[in-house]
């Protein structure tokens, strides 16, 4: 069974920055012809589980945006009124030799609440649903198999209600929201909500941390 360190964590404080910011897609320096994969999880607030997925090995590439909804390029401020459908998610490149879509997988499941409708912590609203948007047939497999066999173990107490969904587009957000915790982890928000998921994360996938010394 899982550990589901992160189960039940409640945010005390929400992640509604006021400043707007031009787009800005930050690119990474990834070999040409290296072969990647690409998973797009939404797990409420993203710069709450950004700084999760950004310390795991093989992963080259995370980038927090908005996916699933229905309005082209979309702002934060577009997303935050719920009407245009798009969940903030996480695009995550990896190196599928080194970390596998299970893994990836196993660590979406822990990162956060996958039983509480359209919401997390005190972030309410369908921008902040539980969301696995799968790029091929065998993500969509995987990723229905991994919840059915969740919630068949009693892990939870109550279902999960992830959607498991096609990507269709995905928006890379505003740069201000871009690497949060690095850049802000002195912040109110970041040492009360963030940090302590992270130092959760850490024990826990202390073996997969891209500071794990290798045997």
């Amino acid at each position: 069974m899982l550990s589901l360190v992160f189960t039940g964590l409640i945010s005390i404080l929400s992640c509604n920055p006021s400043t707007k910011q031009p787009l800005v897609v930050r690119e990474e320096a990834i070999p040409r012809g290296f072969k990647t994969d690409t998973a797009t999880f939404g797990t409420g607030c993203f710069w709450c589980t950004e700084a999760v997925f950004q310390e795991l090995k093989g992963v080259l590439k995370v980038v927090s945006g908005y996916s699933g909804g229905t309005v082209n390029n979309p702002s934060y401020e577009d997303v935050c009124t719920g009407t245009t459908g798009h969940a903030e998610c996480l695009q995550i490149i990896y190196d599928p030799k080194v970390i596998s879509f299970d893994e990836l997988l196993e660590v979406f499941w822990e990162a956060h609440d996958p039983t509480t409708l359209n919401r997390q912590g005190n972030d309410a609203g369908t921008q902040y649903r539980s969301v696995i948007f799968y790029h091929d047939a065998e993500q969509k497999r995987k990723a229905e198999e991994y919840k059915i066999k969740l919630d068949k173990s009693g892990a939870y107490n109550n279902p999960i209600v992830t959607e498991i969904t096609p990507f269709t587009h995905f928006y890379a957000a505003e740069d201000y929201h871009q690497d949060y915790f690095r850049l802000h982890g002195n912040q109110p928000y970041c040492s009360f909500v963030i940090r302590p998921k992270v130092e959760k994360f850490e024990k826990v996938f202390k073996n997969k941390l891209k500071s794990a010394t290798t045997p």
